[in-house]
Parts: C-alpha cells; sequence; structure tokens
C-alpha cells in the first residue's frame, strides 16, 4: 500500500511477520473450529468469510494505556506525495472535488456518496462544515488497542492510522455515533453497505494481526452469510 514508501526496512519485516504468523494461526484455527460459508460448511476461497477464519478469536485486552496520540500525531504523510492522509481519502472518496488555491492536494470541496448512510453530502472545508464528511478508521483506535495494536511501536500505529484500507470519507454525526464500537455493538444504518463494511475490518484485522472478540466474529459471520460470496477486501 502507499503508505509504505514511508516506513523502515524492519517495519515491512515486522508486517511480513504478523502475515506469517497469521497464515499458521489459520491452520491452527482450521483444524478445531467449523467454517461458517458454503452448504458444505467451507468458506469459498478469496471471501471475506475465508479471511475470517484466519483470525484469532479471544477477548478484548484492557483499554489501559490508550490514547489517540499513541497512533501518531493527526493526519500525516506517510506516502510522501505532499498530501496528508486526510485529503487523500478526501481525493479518493469524493466526486466532483475542487482543490483549494488550484492545487492538488488540499480537498476544498465535493461532493460524497456517504456509505454509511445512503445520502450525498455536499463536502466544503471551512470552520463550522469540514466536519461534516469526517474519516473513519474502519476499525477502531481503540478497538485495535485492545485486540492487539498495544504490542506495536509507534511507527507501526501511525502507519495502521493512517493506511487507507482502514480509512473511509463518511457522515460526520454517524461517525460519532460508531465511536470506538465494533461489528457486534455498530452497523452502518444503510444495510447495503454492511457486507463490504465488515468485509474491510476483517481484512484490516488480518493485514496487521489482530485479532476478533467471540461477539465480534458472531456479528461478522451474521453479515456475511447474507453475502458469502463477499470477496474479501484489498
Amino acid at each position: 500500500m502507499g503508505q509504505d514508501g514511508g516506513l523502515s526496512g524492519e517495519g515491512g519485516r515486522l508486517r511480513a511477520g504478523r502475515a506469517l504468523a497469521l497464515v499458521v494461526a489459520g491452520l491452527l484455527l482450521g483444524g478445531c473450529t467449523t467454517p461458517a460459508g458454503d452448504a458444505d460448511g467451507s468458506a469459498g476461497a478469496g471471501t471475506a468469510l475465508a479471511q475470517l477464519q484466519t483470525l484469532p478469536v479471544k477477548g478484548r485486552a484492557p483499554k489501559t494505556g490508550y490514547s489517540r496520540a499513541q497512533f501518531g500525531d493527526g493526519w500525516v504523510d506517510t506516502d510522501h506525495n505532499g498530501c496528508d492522509t486526510r485529503n487523500d481519502v478526501l481525493g479518493r472518496d469524493l466526486r466532483d472535488v475542487r482543490f483549494k488555491g488550484g492545487g492538488d492536494c488540499v480537498v476544498a470541496s465535493g461532493s460524497l456518496t456517504d456509505p454509511y448512510g445512503g445520502g450525498t453530502i455536499r463536502f466544503r472545508r471551512g470552520q463550522g462544515t469540514s466536519d461534516d464528511v469526517q474519516i473513519d478508521h474502519v476499525v477502531a483506535l481503540s478497538n485495535a488497542w485492545q485486540t492487539g495494536a498495544q504490542r506495536w511501536d509507534a511507527a507501526e500505529r501511525t502507519e495502521f492510522a493512517n493506511d487507507r484500507l482502514e480509512l473511509l470519507a463518511v457522515d460526520g454525526p454517524l461517525n460519532s455515533s460508531k465511536g470506538d464500537g465494533d461489528a457486534a455493538t455498530w452497523l452502518p444504518p444503510n444495510t447495503a453497505f454492511r457486507c463490504t463494511y465488515v468485509a474491510r475490518q476483517v481484512a484490516v484485522k488480518a493485514e496487521y494481526g489482530l485479532w476478533v472478540t467471540p461477539a465480534e466474529r458472531d456479528a461478522i459471520e451474521r453479515v456475511l452469510a447474507t453475502c458469502p460470496g463477499q470477496p474479501a477486501a484489498d
């Protein structure tokens, strides 16, 4: 992903190590659980259901020590393109984008088809209007902290908080209502987006070696049961 370019070689090796650990965990879990998915009890290769089965399942760790600052000082330019991550995501997710000062970085206005609510939001940068569209961490940062991120170093947490796979431009009030909820406590009101939403949560957790709680796994499985062919997000 674009953010990798700003990380050290050690960070890349850590991510590779996490991926190897997930393969081993998936093999172990596959031997002792019954997969959800196809009628014969198997999840189709390349689906979000199959990816879900690779995730470790256990309770949340304590929230002790968590703060937003543990994941870096706000939005940063991890891919060194001259723009911070918020503007990168706005530029990706909005239509009819206009940039401030005639440049190609700071988004001044645009139109968002909100994935969480399904409506259209006319975004305009400015005091009192910028928060109409917020950038959501699909896996809430405090959820990540309690499911494995507290073990990471500062560089890994900053990478996570700015990874575009983990980020969506969404309706501001709906993002606030989500808080730090996982799939067991919050799902988008727009039911047509729920399969995509939980598939993205699974992909993020798989990418970063995070676990799911039993309630979270069950909630994701219930959503994906309505769309068993939902592909894994990338």
